[in-house]
């Protein structure tokens, strides 16, 4: 049976229709705003996935690109792997959802949201993120949602909820935010160097209007949502858990205590062997349980050690950040480099100067667009210390990069200071927590080693939590093990001046304006102790570019002149070319970059002035006569612009031939003094001064 729902969403009907489509998924919304219109299903197998013991959801947003009137690029003509930001999209469908499973729930979940219809002013992707808790809350898939998502932006110090595309690019805010009633699930935001009070104002805003989402779920479910299914969770027997506790509870005490990430891995690992094989010979011996026992007498030893013995696996205090070491310049033929080390993780960053015409073109139901600046993280399995096959950036690379882009954008430099297009590469070469934020510390050092001259140094780090209700402990630069059993992990990054970006998963039903306001506070505290660091290794962005470096001057002018620059069969451009040796790169809006060593560019950058400049009566040059005739001489005023000084405006006085004043060569400053269908009238005698008149003395002799 069709049912209808609307609610108000920023004051603009927003539609829900159920039972129309998709009818053999479990569970399946239209969800429309405007022209925007996202189908979104949600299916579930119907038996658990054999041996899984996590959660095997997976997330797809698929961009139709007939959703915007659009033919597909490429030779097929059809649409093909995600692109970036479908990638990115999917993340945070899935990001507040994954933690309101039922842990023991193993079976496997497909959630897939298909844009059908795009219109601008109502994004896709907060639709898609709505639509996926509708499809999951009405299904029998066990969940314990409903959660809602929305987009604030922020402008004359006014929120905006759920700004348009347009709107966005105006805006110093771009944060999304997922809940539920009770609290915060998932943040993601790109901050224009706002202070965290603002952007701590703007998730609490959105989680009014969360809620007012959540309510409108609700009413959805109570009429149309089915019975959740019965499923197998996992059993454990009492008595066979006791007796793993018993044996390996203290040797996990032990094992925890070690410093050392991999020291640690292997010694949690022998102990959990250890355990199967004094046990094979049991025939109560479930693997599973053993698995799942393990785990949470690991995550019991883990929180025990934080929240009772009030210490950290590695001795730190709950503020400290760990060892921090970096360097510049290791990479010689690299625009820029630098190597950045905190505590078990480290990143390689290599910095790449390119011209503008380099720059990623970005194509997707948006008007396509040039990228200048691009982030790019890659995570070997070396870095872990695992073997496997060399493959494509994953989600989670994407996701990666695409924070680290984020939080560097703000400080960049306009593209008329420094026209180049800029890509970054990290290379995670060590990871033991938050290696995204030690991309960031990188990059910053990288980009100022490659003389990109930012704003100001960017610095990020992530935060952790343990909650007990109580007295909840917050985590400054958490590691690998307090990110897997911790409750939390939140990243800031930022200068002084204030945020760049933000991202914060929850493990838990959520988390209160408290913690959040405490953790930004305590996360502002190591991002300044990172910038003091960052401050002795490299303190300015060096002067001078890289000799490998290209050597770029950015020029604007009028898109109808383009023409005469490049000339009829690219004549003109050529001449430019064969002149200066500089390369030369236009763009339909009229962008010019040169690309020449100093002496070239400025010569260059004189004759495409000289080219579309305009001449205008009045106007003075130092010309060269480059030819002469009876009634005067053909003076070039701009590169091959050449105006008639005629005989008569060379001097106040009568002259008989022009050569016995000019010859060719000659450098003579000329005045406009007529303009007449193209031809350029010149008088090189309205700038001389003129001869005194001689006065008649008068007879005074009688």
């Amino acid at each position: 049976m069709e049912k209808s729902f609307t609610t108000l969403f920023n004051g603009v009907p927003l539609t829900v229709e159920i039972g129309k489509v998709a009818k053999q998924a479990n569970g399946a919304c239209w969800i429309k705003q405007g022209d925007s219109v996202v189908l979104v299903t949600a299916t579930a197998s119907t038996k658990a996935k054999e041996g899984a013991d996590f959660l095997p959801l997976s997330c797809d947003y698929e961009e139709k690109y007939y959703a915007a009137g659009k033919i597909p690029g490429g030779f097929k003509k059809r649409e093909g792997r995600p692109g970036t930001n479908a990638i990115l999209t999917s993340r945070l469908i899935d990001r507040p959802i994954r933690p309101l499973f039922p842990g023991d729930y193993h079976h496997s979940i497909q959630v897939t949201a298909t844009v059908l219809s795009y219109d601008p002013e109502y994004p896709t992707d907060i639709l898609a993120m709505i639509g996926s808790s509708i499809a999951l809350s009405i299904s029998d898939i066990p969940f314990e949602g409903p959660t809602g998502s929305v987009r604030i932006g922020y402008k004359d110090e006014k929120f905006i909820l759920n700004p348009s595309v347009d709107a966005l690019e105006d805006s110093e805010l771009n944060l999304t935010v997922s809940g539920t009633s009770n609290a915060i699930m998932m943040v993601e935001a790109a901050v224009d160097l706002l202070d965290e009070s603002v952007v701590l104002d703007a998730i609490m805003y959105a989680h009014g209007e969360i809620k007012k989402l959540v309510s409108f779920i609700d009413d959805i479910v109570e009429e149309v949502g089915r019975e959740k299914m019965d499923y197998e969770g996992l059993e454990i027997d009492p008595d066979y858990e006791a007796r793993i506790r018993e044996s390996a509870y203290a040797k996990v005490q032990q094992a925890l205590c070690i410093a050392d990430k991999t020291e640690q891995g292997h010694e949690l690992t022998r102990i959990k062997d250890d355990l199967i094989q004094e046990l094979e010979e049991d025939e109560d011996l479930r693997e599973e349980q053993l698995n799942a026992i393990y785990d949470d007498i690991t995550q019991d030893v883990f929180r025990r050690q934080i929240l009772v013995e009030g210490k950290r696996s590695d001795g730190r205090d709950f503020t400290e950040i760990r060892p921090l070491s970096s360097e510049v310049g290791l990479l010689p033929r690299a625009h820029g480099s630098a190597l950045f080390t905190r505590g078990q993780t480290q990143a390689l960053t290599a910095v790449t100067l390119a011209s503008m015409a380099e720059g990623q073109v970005v194509d997707g139901l948006d008007p396509e667009y040039t990228k200048r600046y691009v982030h790019h993280y890659n995570f070997p399995s070396y870095s872990v210390g695992e073997t496997r096959p060399p493959r494509s950036p994953g989600r989670r690379e994407i996701g990666h990069g695409n924070l680290a882009e984020r939080a560097l954008v703000p400080v960049l430099p306009d593209e008329e200071e420094f026209p180049y297009y800029i890509r970054v590469v990290n290379e995670i070469l060590e990871s033991n927590g938050s290696s995204s934020q030690a991309s960031i510390c990188g990059s910053t050092l990288g980009l100022m080693d490659a003389g990109v001259p930012i704003k100001a140094p960017v610095a990020g780090i992530a935060m952790g939590l343990i909650d007990n209700d109580d007295e909840p402990v917050i985590l400054t630069d958490i590691q690998g093990l307090e990110d897997h059993y911790g409750d939390m992990d939140f990243k800031v990054a930022g200068t002084r001046e204030g945020i760049t970006a933000l991202q914060m998963d929850i493990k838990i039903d959520g988390v209160s304006k408290d913690i959040l306001m405490r953790a930004l506070e305590q996360a502002r505290d190591a991002r300044f102790e990172l910038l003091d660091h960052i401050h002795g290794t490299i303190a300015e962005p060096r002067e001078d570019l890289s000799p490998y470096a290209p050597r770029i001057t950015a020029l604007q002018i009028d898109p109808e002149k383009i023409g005469e620059v490049i000339g009829s069969g690219g004549k003109v451009i050529h001449k430019i070319t064969e002149e200066t040796g500089a390369e030369i790169e236009i763009d339909d809006d009229g962008k010019v970059s040169i690309i020449a060593d100093d002496d070239g560019a400025l010569a260059a950058k004189k004759i495409i002035e000289d080219i579309v400049h305009e001449v205008e009566v009045g106007e003075v040059y130092e010309g060269t006569v480059k030819k002469i005739v009876d009634f005067g001489a053909f003076v070039e005023i701009l590169w091959q612009k050449e105006g008639l000084l005629h005989i008569s405006n060379i001097a106040h006085e009568r002259i008989e031939r022009v050569s016995d004043v000019l010859s060719v060569g000659d450098k003579v400053k000329v005045k406009v003094i007529n303009l007449d269908r193209g031809k350029i009238g010149l008088s090189r005698k309205a700038l001389l001064p003129k001869p005194e008149k001689k006065s008649r003395d008068k007879d005074t002799t009688k």
